[in-house]
C-alpha cells in the first residue's frame, strides 16, 4: 500500500478539472506541491477517461441531430426505457442479495436442529432437506446481483473502491 496523499479528494478534483481546461501537469505540480509523475498517475489516466466518454458523447448527439424529430423522439423513448430498466435490474440486485442473505441466515440457524448424535435420522434428514431448499433459494436470489458485479468487475478490482460504493443507511 502507498504512502497517503498529502491532497484532499477535492485538491485531486480540482487538479483533475484544470487539466480537462488545458492547464499543464507540470504548472499544477509546482502548484499543488507534488510531482508531476504524482498528477499523472492519479489524474492524467482518469482524466483521459473522462475525455474519451465525451468524446463518445459529442459524436452520440451529432449522430442524433442528424435523426428526424420523430426518430429522436424514438431514440429518447428507448433510451428511457434501457435506463428504467437498468434502474429496476439494480433495484432487483439490492433485494434479491438481502434474500439471498436472509435466506443464508436462516438455512445457518436450520444446522443447529441436526442432532449430532444421529445426523441421519427422521428429523434431522428432514433439517437438511430444508437447508438445501434455503440454500438453493438463496444462491438463486443471489444471481443478479452476482452477474451485475461480474458486469462491473473494474469497479470492484480496488476494496476501497468497492467500499465507497457501500449504502451508507443501507434499508435492508
Amino acid at each position: 500500500m502507498g504512502r497517503p496523499s498529502k491532497l484532499t479528494e477535492a485538491q485531486w478534483d480540482e487538479i483533475r478539472r484544470r487539466l480537462l481546461d488545458g492547464e499543464k501537469a507540470a504548472d499544477l505540480a509546482r502548484e499543488f506541491g507534488v510531482s508531476k509523475t504524482r498528477i499523472s498517475e492519479n489524474v492524467s489516466k482518469r482524466a483521459n477517461a473522462v475525455k474519451d466518454v465525451a468524446k463518445q458523447i459529442v459524436a452520440a448527439e451529432t449522430s442524433f441531430r442528424k435523426l428526424s424529430v420523430s426518430e429522436q423522439f424514438d431514440t429518447v423513448s428507448i433510451l428511457r426505457n434501457l435506463m428504467n430498466a437498468f434502474g429496476h435490474l439494480s433495484s432487483a440486485a439490492a433485494y434479491n442479495a438481502a434474500t439471498a442473505h436472509r435466506l443464508a441466515g436462516i438455512a445457518s440457524m436450520k444446522v443447529t436442529e441436526i442432532d449430532d448424535a444421529a445426523p441421519l435420522d427422521d428429523k434431522s434428514r428432514e433439517t437438511l432437506k430444508d437447508i438445501a431448499v434455503l440454500t438453493r433459494m438463496a444462491n438463486e436470489a443471489s444471481e443478479i446481483g452476482l452477474n451485475l458485479v461480474k458486469a462491473n468487475k473494474e469497479v470492484f478490482a480496488n476494496p476501497d473502491d468497492a467500499a465507497a460504493l457501500e449504502d451508507p443507511n443501507p434499508e435492508v
